[in-house]
């Protein structure tokens, strides 16, 4: 969350002249209900089943950069699912820097929505810790802080 994955995923396809798609566009598209209206009628579980076999009916696409949501790398097998069928990316960044671009954003995100600055941090803090194994199977890890587009195609060169 914060860590500037759909950007990072947007400018990546655009140097690469491939297709961008985005799990949580996927989502809505496919149910005709926004991730946010989604978590506020139903619950998470239902969401991460439903949002694991959106990630994996991208498994047909070619060219293309796939931005996931930040908890989609925990649930089922989706890790070792996108480690097998893709490039998998990790944009690293502190729970503070995450907390501070959330506080900033335009994006409403259902797992934080009318928390406080504290809470939030905390609430950040406890996920990153409890996801960062996950994140960690990623093939490439980079900075996301002081994203460097350039650097990251220099990695990514010997897989294209």
């Amino acid at each position: 969350m914060g860590a500037g994955k759909t950007t990072a995923a947007r400018r990546l396809a655009h140097r690469l002249g491939w297709e961008v798609a985005d799990t949580d566009a996927l989502f809505e598209e496919k149910y005709k209900i926004s991730v946010n209206d989604f978590f506020n009628k139903y619950d998470e579980p239902l969401y991460r089943k439903l949002e694991s076999e959106v990630l994996k009916a991208t498994e047909s696409l070619e060219n293309t950069v796939i931005s996931t949501g930040g908890g989609t790398a925990c649930y089922f097998d989706n890790m070792e699912w996108m480690n097998r069928h893709g490039l998998t990316v990790f944009l690293c960044i502190s729970p503070q820097a995450a907390v501070d671009r959330v506080i900033h954003s335009r994006h409403k995100r259902p797992l934080v929505e009318g928390k406080s600055e504290e809470e939030l941090t905390e609430f950040v803090s406890s996920h990153y810790a409890a996801r960062i194994p996950f994140y960690e199977q990623a093939r490439i890890m980079v900075k996301s802080e002081d994203f460097d587009l350039e650097a990251l195609l220099s990695m990514l060169a010997p897989f294209l």
